[in-house]
Protein backbone atom coordinates (compact mmCIF):
# COMPACT_ATOMS: atom_id res chain seq x y z
CA UNK A 1 0.00 0.00 0.00
CA UNK A 2 2.63 2.46 1.10
CA UNK A 3 4.77 1.52 -2.36
CA UNK A 4 1.79 2.32 -4.53
CA UNK A 5 1.38 5.74 -2.38
CA UNK A 6 4.58 6.67 -2.89
CA UNK A 7 4.00 5.63 -7.01
CA UNK A 8 0.96 7.52 -7.12
CA UNK A 9 3.07 10.55 -5.93
CA UNK A 10 5.61 10.36 -8.67
CA UNK A 11 2.89 10.28 -11.15
CA UNK A 12 1.21 13.26 -9.65
CA UNK A 13 4.80 15.12 -9.70
CA UNK A 14 4.96 14.01 -13.45
CA UNK A 15 1.55 15.04 -14.51
CA UNK A 16 1.68 18.24 -12.78
CA UNK A 17 4.92 19.13 -14.53
CA UNK A 18 4.29 18.19 -18.04
CA UNK A 19 0.78 18.58 -18.22
CA UNK A 20 1.11 22.51 -19.32
CA UNK A 21 4.47 22.41 -20.30
CA UNK A 22 4.63 21.58 -24.02
CA UNK A 23 6.20 18.43 -23.72
CA UNK A 24 3.68 15.42 -23.75
CA UNK A 25 2.27 14.74 -20.23
CA UNK A 26 1.03 11.54 -21.60
CA UNK A 27 4.24 10.55 -23.12
CA UNK A 28 6.09 11.18 -20.04
CA UNK A 29 3.52 9.32 -17.97
CA UNK A 30 3.87 5.96 -20.25
CA UNK A 31 7.36 6.30 -19.79
CA UNK A 32 7.41 6.64 -16.81
CA UNK A 33 5.00 3.71 -15.91
CA UNK A 34 7.58 1.24 -17.93
CA UNK A 35 9.85 1.82 -14.78
CA UNK A 36 7.66 1.88 -12.06
CA UNK A 37 4.17 -0.15 -12.20
CA UNK A 38 1.69 1.62 -10.36
CA UNK A 39 -0.38 -1.40 -10.04
CA UNK A 40 -0.79 -4.74 -12.31
CA UNK A 41 -4.47 -3.69 -12.17
CA UNK A 42 -4.45 -2.78 -16.45
CA UNK A 43 -7.95 -1.03 -16.00
CA UNK A 44 -7.13 0.82 -13.14
CA UNK A 45 -3.54 1.72 -14.80
CA UNK A 46 -5.58 3.59 -17.77
CA UNK A 47 -8.44 5.60 -15.79
CA UNK A 48 -5.15 6.59 -13.26
CA UNK A 49 -3.32 7.86 -16.45
CA UNK A 50 -6.22 9.88 -17.13
CA UNK A 51 -8.13 10.95 -14.87
CA UNK A 52 -4.98 12.20 -12.46
CA UNK A 53 -5.54 14.86 -15.06
CA UNK A 54 -8.34 16.46 -13.34
CA UNK A 55 -6.03 17.62 -10.63
CA UNK A 56 -4.49 19.87 -12.96
CA UNK A 57 -7.55 20.94 -14.02
CA UNK A 58 -8.42 22.16 -11.00
CA UNK A 59 -4.66 24.35 -10.97
CA UNK A 60 -6.09 26.50 -14.09
CA UNK A 61 -9.50 27.13 -12.20
CA UNK A 62 -8.05 28.27 -9.02
CA UNK A 63 -5.18 30.37 -10.75
CA UNK A 64 -7.73 32.34 -13.39
CA UNK A 65 -10.74 31.56 -11.06
CA UNK A 66 -11.69 35.74 -11.76
CA UNK A 67 -10.69 35.86 -15.59
CA UNK A 68 -12.99 32.22 -16.30
CA UNK A 69 -16.12 33.58 -14.02
CA UNK A 70 -18.59 35.14 -15.76
CA UNK A 71 -20.56 35.74 -12.59
CA UNK A 72 -18.07 37.80 -10.81
CA UNK A 73 -18.74 41.02 -8.59
CA UNK A 74 -15.92 42.42 -9.93
CA UNK A 75 -16.80 42.46 -13.40
CA UNK A 76 -19.13 45.23 -15.23
CA UNK A 77 -21.31 44.15 -17.87
CA UNK A 78 -18.78 44.22 -20.86
CA UNK A 79 -16.60 42.64 -18.60
CA UNK A 80 -18.46 39.63 -17.85
CA UNK A 81 -20.00 39.71 -21.44
CA UNK A 82 -16.24 39.39 -22.68
CA UNK A 83 -15.65 36.56 -20.50
CA UNK A 84 -18.75 34.50 -21.41
CA UNK A 85 -17.41 35.43 -25.08
CA UNK A 86 -14.44 33.83 -24.11
CA UNK A 87 -16.43 30.65 -23.04
CA UNK A 88 -17.65 30.31 -26.30
CA UNK A 89 -14.56 30.38 -27.97
CA UNK A 90 -13.40 27.71 -25.95
CA UNK A 91 -16.29 25.87 -26.55
CA UNK A 92 -15.51 25.68 -30.08
CA UNK A 93 -12.52 25.01 -29.58
CA UNK A 94 -12.77 21.90 -27.49
CA UNK A 95 -15.35 20.71 -30.80
CA UNK A 96 -13.33 18.96 -32.84
CA UNK A 97 -11.29 17.22 -30.05
CA UNK A 98 -14.85 16.17 -28.35
CA UNK A 99 -16.04 14.76 -31.83
CA UNK A 100 -12.53 13.05 -32.85
CA UNK A 101 -12.13 11.48 -29.21
CA UNK A 102 -15.35 10.21 -28.72
CA UNK A 103 -15.50 8.03 -32.35
CA UNK A 104 -11.81 7.06 -32.60
CA UNK A 105 -10.50 7.20 -28.37
CA UNK A 106 -10.33 2.76 -28.41
CA UNK A 107 -8.67 2.84 -31.73
CA UNK A 108 -6.12 5.45 -31.01
CA UNK A 109 -5.27 3.29 -27.86
CA UNK A 110 -4.95 0.78 -29.72
CA UNK A 111 -2.46 1.81 -32.27
CA UNK A 112 -0.98 4.56 -31.02
CA UNK A 113 0.11 4.24 -27.44
CA UNK A 114 3.05 2.43 -27.99
CA UNK A 115 7.32 3.66 -27.64
CA UNK A 116 7.98 4.54 -31.27
CA UNK A 117 5.01 6.82 -31.89
CA UNK A 118 5.98 8.78 -28.73
CA UNK A 119 9.70 8.79 -29.43
CA UNK A 120 8.31 9.87 -33.02
CA UNK A 121 5.94 13.19 -32.06
CA UNK A 122 8.33 14.23 -29.08
CA UNK A 123 11.31 14.74 -32.01
CA UNK A 124 8.42 15.66 -34.75
CA UNK A 125 7.07 18.63 -32.24
CA UNK A 126 10.79 19.28 -31.26
CA UNK A 127 11.53 20.13 -34.27
CA UNK A 128 8.05 22.31 -35.55
CA UNK A 129 8.66 24.10 -32.31
CA UNK A 130 12.28 25.15 -32.85
CA UNK A 131 11.17 26.18 -36.63
CA UNK A 132 8.06 28.05 -35.71
CA UNK A 133 10.37 30.45 -33.27
CA UNK A 134 12.97 30.73 -35.86
CA UNK A 135 10.10 32.23 -38.25
CA UNK A 136 10.09 35.11 -35.51
CA UNK A 137 7.24 36.45 -36.81
CA UNK A 138 5.29 39.76 -34.44
CA UNK A 139 2.19 38.10 -32.89
CA UNK A 140 -0.91 39.93 -34.67
CA UNK A 141 -3.21 38.65 -31.63
CA UNK A 142 -2.55 40.17 -27.98
CA UNK A 143 -5.27 38.75 -25.92
CA UNK A 144 -7.93 35.90 -26.27
CA UNK A 145 -10.82 38.77 -27.15
CA UNK A 146 -9.10 39.34 -30.07
CA UNK A 147 -8.96 36.07 -31.48
CA UNK A 148 -12.06 35.13 -33.79
CA UNK A 149 -14.34 32.27 -33.56
CA UNK A 150 -12.80 30.64 -36.51
CA UNK A 151 -9.17 30.92 -34.91
CA UNK A 152 -10.36 29.13 -31.89
CA UNK A 153 -11.42 26.05 -34.23
CA UNK A 154 -8.25 25.98 -35.99
CA UNK A 155 -6.57 25.94 -32.66
CA UNK A 156 -9.02 22.84 -31.86
CA UNK A 157 -8.23 21.53 -34.98
CA UNK A 158 -4.49 21.64 -33.55
CA UNK A 159 -5.26 20.04 -30.22
CA UNK A 160 -7.07 17.00 -31.87
CA UNK A 161 -3.05 15.78 -32.77
CA UNK A 162 -2.62 15.92 -29.44
CA UNK A 163 -4.56 12.28 -29.12
CA UNK A 164 -1.94 10.88 -30.49
CA UNK A 165 0.98 10.59 -27.53
CA UNK A 166 4.13 11.97 -27.57
CA UNK A 167 2.43 14.88 -28.66
CA UNK A 168 1.62 17.08 -26.09
CA UNK A 169 -2.18 19.02 -25.65
CA UNK A 170 -0.31 22.04 -24.53
CA UNK A 171 2.61 21.66 -27.27
CA UNK A 172 -0.09 21.30 -30.57
CA UNK A 173 -2.42 23.85 -29.25
CA UNK A 174 -0.09 26.37 -28.71
CA UNK A 175 1.41 25.70 -32.09
CA UNK A 176 -1.11 25.93 -33.96
CA UNK A 177 -2.13 29.33 -31.76
CA UNK A 178 1.14 30.71 -32.52
CA UNK A 179 1.22 29.90 -36.35
CA UNK A 180 -2.33 31.16 -36.62
CA UNK A 181 -0.89 34.70 -35.16
CA UNK A 182 -1.44 34.59 -31.23
CA UNK A 183 1.40 36.14 -29.05
CA UNK A 184 2.93 32.96 -26.81
CA UNK A 185 0.97 34.07 -23.77
CA UNK A 186 -2.31 34.66 -25.53
CA UNK A 187 -1.48 30.78 -26.68
CA UNK A 188 -0.32 29.74 -23.98
CA UNK A 189 -3.74 30.79 -22.02
CA UNK A 190 -6.29 30.01 -24.68
CA UNK A 191 -4.18 26.61 -24.32
CA UNK A 192 -4.92 26.31 -20.67
CA UNK A 193 -8.95 27.20 -20.82
CA UNK A 194 -9.27 24.77 -23.23
CA UNK A 195 -7.97 21.95 -21.28
CA UNK A 196 -10.73 22.77 -18.49
CA UNK A 197 -13.49 20.78 -20.80
CA UNK A 198 -11.57 18.55 -22.69
CA UNK A 199 -9.37 16.83 -19.86
CA UNK A 200 -12.75 17.26 -17.76
CA UNK A 201 -14.84 15.31 -20.37
CA UNK A 202 -11.96 12.74 -20.75
CA UNK A 203 -11.82 12.09 -16.60
CA UNK A 204 -15.30 11.77 -16.90
CA UNK A 205 -15.90 9.23 -20.00
CA UNK A 206 -12.93 7.16 -18.34
CA UNK A 207 -14.62 6.95 -14.92
CA UNK A 208 -17.95 5.37 -16.42
CA UNK A 209 -16.49 3.27 -19.16
CA UNK A 210 -14.11 1.48 -15.96
CA UNK A 211 -17.28 1.50 -13.75
CA UNK A 212 -19.36 -0.22 -16.61
CA UNK A 213 -16.71 -2.52 -17.42
CA UNK A 214 -15.32 -3.33 -13.93
CA UNK A 215 -17.21 -1.67 -11.31
CA UNK A 216 -16.69 0.42 -8.21
CA UNK A 217 -12.86 1.15 -7.12
CA UNK A 218 -11.21 -0.22 -4.33
CA UNK A 219 -11.13 1.92 -0.97
CA UNK A 220 -7.02 1.31 -2.23
CA UNK A 221 -7.49 2.39 -5.51
CA UNK A 222 -10.02 5.48 -4.60
CA UNK A 223 -6.95 6.25 -1.98
CA UNK A 224 -4.48 6.24 -4.70
CA UNK A 225 -6.03 8.35 -7.29
CA UNK A 226 -7.36 10.88 -4.39
CA UNK A 227 -3.67 11.67 -3.73
CA UNK A 228 -2.35 11.39 -7.63
CA UNK A 229 -4.51 14.37 -8.39
CA UNK A 230 -3.76 16.18 -5.07
CA UNK A 231 -0.24 15.84 -5.97
CA UNK A 232 -0.76 16.88 -9.47
CA UNK A 233 -2.92 19.79 -8.28
CA UNK A 234 -0.18 21.37 -6.24
CA UNK A 235 2.22 20.59 -8.72
CA UNK A 236 0.10 22.17 -11.66
CA UNK A 237 0.25 25.38 -9.67
CA UNK A 238 3.64 25.98 -9.77
CA UNK A 239 3.83 24.88 -13.32
CA UNK A 240 1.49 27.07 -14.87
CA UNK A 241 3.38 29.82 -13.20
CA UNK A 242 6.92 29.13 -13.80
CA UNK A 243 5.66 28.61 -17.69
CA UNK A 244 4.10 31.92 -17.89
CA UNK A 245 7.15 33.88 -16.40
CA UNK A 246 9.71 31.88 -18.36
CA UNK A 247 7.17 32.71 -22.27
CA UNK A 248 7.59 36.68 -21.23
CA UNK A 249 11.57 36.57 -21.66
CA UNK A 250 12.04 33.25 -23.76
CA UNK A 251 10.70 31.78 -26.54
CA UNK A 252 10.16 27.83 -27.01
CA UNK A 253 13.37 26.63 -28.70
CA UNK A 254 14.23 25.50 -25.03
CA UNK A 255 11.44 22.80 -24.83
CA UNK A 256 12.05 22.11 -28.79
CA UNK A 257 15.42 20.73 -27.77
CA UNK A 258 14.58 18.79 -24.56
CA UNK A 259 12.12 17.01 -26.91
CA UNK A 260 14.33 15.62 -29.36
CA UNK A 261 17.10 14.75 -26.77
CA UNK A 262 14.51 12.91 -25.07
CA UNK A 263 12.86 11.42 -28.09
CA UNK A 264 16.49 10.25 -29.07
CA UNK A 265 16.94 9.00 -25.23
CA UNK A 266 13.31 6.53 -25.65
CA UNK A 267 14.41 5.31 -28.98
CA UNK A 268 17.95 4.57 -27.50
CA UNK A 269 16.37 2.76 -24.42
CA UNK A 270 13.58 0.83 -25.97
CA UNK A 271 15.74 -0.78 -28.93
CA UNK A 272 18.90 -1.35 -26.55
CA UNK A 273 16.16 -3.43 -24.05
CA UNK A 274 13.82 -4.57 -26.36
CA UNK A 275 10.91 -3.41 -23.96
CA UNK A 276 7.49 -2.24 -25.45
CA UNK A 277 4.31 -0.39 -24.55
CA UNK A 278 1.36 -1.65 -23.88
CA UNK A 279 -1.31 0.93 -23.52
Amino acid sequence: MLLNVIISVIFGIVQGITEWLPISSTGHMILVDQFIKLTSDTAFRDLFLVVIQFGSILAVVTLYFHKLNPFSHQKDVKQKRETWTMWFKVIVGCVPAAIIGLLFDDFIMDKFYNWYVVAAMLIIYGVLFIILENRNKKPKISSINAMSYRMAAMIGIFQVLAMIPGTSRSGATILGAVLIGASRNVAAEFSFFLAVPVMLGASVLEILKYFMSNGMFSGQQFLILIIGMAVAYAVSIFAIKFLMDYIRKHDFKAFGYYRIVLGILVILYFTISGAHIIA
